[in-house]
């Protein structure tokens, strides 16, 4: 029976392979910048586990090397303020849009409209952001959600997208599919010209990939590219692309609320980020990392609380999930789940509904008649998700027998402060925007849960080892890095194909938190041993079986 159960099980996980390699030339993004490995970060693992005053220093320097990199758009980048303000002034709507960390910026640069213009101002809601999955993926992403391009375009009709909107999209890759329906979509309802910012190469992506030749080479989307090259981390565009993105799109938004938005006033606001990060001592950083790996090793869990920014938290902790394989937050609905290591809560609310509402400044929006996609993504999911100050005691209910620690970050009259146990630090904002105020709060709070993960062995050098493959893009990304880690051993003996087939069998039984890509890459070298010592030169089977984890274990 146990052998019957396995063929099924193999069976199973090569029709889902087969699916996969039919389509993966349309999603083989190894020759994206975005998706190599970066050169000052090769050693980041082991700087995390033994220099952090050079991995702080690198990370920082990686940061504001993106940062310098877009001023040469400030042209392109006031051409996109005068639109929007155009926009604004003609009672229109804009519109930002985007999937993972650019769906989670498009909501950050929404509330920080809200919480600037204030309830009452005429502008208040024009400014609307759609994430792909709806307002429950800030929290966890819906699977294949992204690969769907009609699920872009059906999701700005529903958010009441016009005549006369405007459409700014942003895609850190420049290929998401979800994210292109929407902007292939948007001028088949509104007059005008809309946006589309990205961090690649137009070449390459015109070149690799079909859907990228409908957007790059549509005349009404007026393209921003923010190429910065490769990530701290490879592959994690919730760093240095995301950070771009958000500056970019993020100035522009905020010069609508100057009479006349300036190339002077664009150039004045980046380099005052870039100069910030610049002189910004991050040092401080390091005990906290100190302090919260420990946490988790041994067994305890954290809460971050904050007053002042639940979005930029909320958002660093959620993508914590997908990027390093670890358990997602837990909805109260769910019973047996796996706890997270980290939550957030927003202490001055008492409701989940005061939380969500407080958290985005307006009602959410989940989804709703979307019939498949309902029950994980729909209302009453939504309203699992409780950020209240009754969180720290449900969460001792749901996992007693775990340590509870706090970690607030609240502002005060001389900056940013981190409290966390003995721990204080104060990183100054003086002379900041709020936009930039949050994105200095976005990069430490990278730096920090990176380095943290680090020392948890959650990556490999600067190789997402840990990545989960949940949509197109990372079963690609997945086989990628067993393949270079592969390589990095003297084995080339399996193919593209045959490292996707023994990928799909380890995810028919992998728990949630496994690191894939070292599970797949352990069981090929055991096999490629086996080879070796045969004599047995070809391609070796498939097999399911033991492996030898060199991660840290998250519960």
């Amino acid at each position: 029976m146990k052998e019957k159960a396995q063929n099924l099980s193999i069976q199973g996980a090569k029709q889902k392979a087969d699916e996969f390699l039919s389509i993966a030339s349309q999603f083989r993004l190894g020759d994206l910048p975005t998706e190599s490995q970066h050169p000052k970060t090769l050693n980041l693992s082991d700087w995390s586990q033994n220099n952090l005053p050079l991995a702080l220093r690198t990370m920082r320097e990686v940061d504001c090397d993106a940062i310098r990199l877009i001023l040469p758009r400030c042209d392109q980048i006031l051409q996109l303020a005068r639109e929007m303000l155009a926009t604004l002034k003609n009672g229109k709507r804009i519109y930002f849009v985007g999937c993972g960390a650019t769906g989670r910026l498009s909501l950050s640069l929404e509330v920080l409209w809200r919480e600037s213009v204030g309830e009452t101002h005429p502008w208040a809601d024009s400014v609307r952001s759609l994430m792909a999955g709806g307002d429950v993926a800030l929290v966890r992403s819906i699977e294949n959600f992204e690969d769907h391009p009609e699920f872009g375009a059906r999701m700005l009709d529903e958010a009441g997208f016009t005549d006369g909107d405007l459409l700014v999209a942003s895609t850190e890759g420049g290929e998401t599919p979800y994210v292109i329906g929407a902007a292939l979509h948007a001028p088949e309802i509104s007059g005008q010209d809309h946006w589309y910012l990205y961090c690649n190469p137009e070449s390459v992506l015109i070149e690799k990939l079909e859907r990228c030749q409908q957007v790059i080479r549509n005349r009404r989307l007026n393209k921003l590219n923010l190429t910065v090259g490769p990530m701290a981390i490879s592959g994690s565009t919730r760093m240095q692309a995301s950070t771009v993105l958000m500056l970019a799109a993020g100035t522009a938004l905020f010069e609508c609320l100057k009479d006349h938005p300036t190339f002077d006033s664009i150039e004045e606001s980046i380099n005052c980020l870039l100069d910030h990060m610049g002189d910004l001592n991050n040092q401080p950083l390091a005990s906290f990392i100190v302090q919260e790996s420990e946490c988790y090793r041994r067994g305890e869990s954290l809460v971050y609380t904050t007053k002042d920014y639940g979005i930029t938290v909320i958002t660093d902790t959620t993508e914590r999930s997908p990027t390093f394989s670890l358990a997602p937050f837990e909805n109260r609905q769910d019973t047996g789940a796996a706890a997270s290591l980290c939550y957030l809560c927003l202490p001055s609310t008492h409701t989940a509904e005061d939380a969500w509402n407080l958290l985005l400044r307006r009602t959410p929006r989940p989804l709703t008649g979307w019939q498949d996609y309902e029950n994980i993504g729909g209302p009453k999911r939504l309203s699992g998700y409780d950020f209240s100050s009754s969180l720290p005691k449900w969460r001792q209910t749901f996992n007693p027998e775990v340590t509870q620690k706090t970690f607030d970050i609240s502002r005060t009259a001389q900056g940013l402060c981190f409290k966390f146990e003995n721990l204080e630090a104060t990183f100054p904002t003086k002379g900041l925007s709020l936009l930039n105020e949050h994105l200095t709060l976005k990069m430490l709070l990278n730096m920090h849960s990176t380095l943290v993960m680090g020392r948890l062995e959650r990556y490999h050098g600067n190789v997402m080892t840990c990545v989960r493959p949940s949509n197109f893009k990372l079963i690609d990304r997945t086989i990628r890095y067993v393949q270079l880690l592969l390589k990095r051993e003297g084995i080339n003996s399996f193919s593209y194909e045959d490292i996707c087939l023994q990928c799909f069998t380890e995810l028919e039984d992998a728990a949630i938190n496994e690191p894939v890509v070292l599970k797949v890459f352990d069981i090929l070298k055991t096999q490629a041993r086996a080879q070796r010592e045969s004599g047995h030169s070809g391609t070796a089977g498939i097999s399911k079986g033991h492996y030898e984890s060199r991660a840290f274990s998250m519960r």
